[in-house]
């Protein structure tokens, strides 16, 4: 059965347990997919790489929200952001 990779760096569970900060350092600040008998069994994401991840999901909650918003029909209320 075929498994996409969405990683351009793979390890093995092995190498991960050998030195898993290598492992990390391998994907040059992008996640690493673990393999496991060469299927892919999860992904090591770099912190730093994490929390761009959560700022780009809480960015297009608010974004969805604020379209909502947009089209409830209500009247759109212009500010300054010095006026609040």
């Amino acid at each position: 059965m075929a498994h996409a990779i969405l990683a351009s760096t793979t390890a093995s569970i092995s190498e991960l347990k050998k030195n898993p900060m290598a492992t990390v350092a391998a994907g040059d600040g992008f996640p690493v997919a673990i393999l496991n008998r060469n299927e892919p069994t999860f992904y090591c994401v770099p912190a730093k790489a994490y929390e761009a991840l959560m700022d780009k999901l809480e960015d297009a909650e608010l974004n969805a929200l604020a379209d909502a918003r947009l089209k409830d029909g209500k009247r759109l209320v212009k500010v300054k952001l010095d006026e609040l």
